[in-house]
């Protein structure tokens, strides 16, 4: 698997608190969280990137 990138956010507490609780419910760190609902939201946009040629498709990726 590929290095992921690392970047800094700033984001409102209060946004942050909810992000960590919706995480919590669904057994996610809020990091896991944050990409899960930006992969979400690109597919819904269709700007989904495609896998990489030497990547296996996943669920993520098919």
């Amino acid at each position: 698997m590929p290095e992921k990138k690392k970047f800094l956010l700033r984001i409102d507490p209060t946004l942050y608190d909810a992000l960590e609780r919706w995480a919590a419910d669904e057994f996610r760190s809020v990091n896991a969280q944050i990409e899960f609902l930006l992969k979400e939201a690109l597919k819904k946009a269709g700007r989904r990137p495609k896998a990489a040629p030497n990547q296996e498709p996943s669920e993520e990726n098919p």
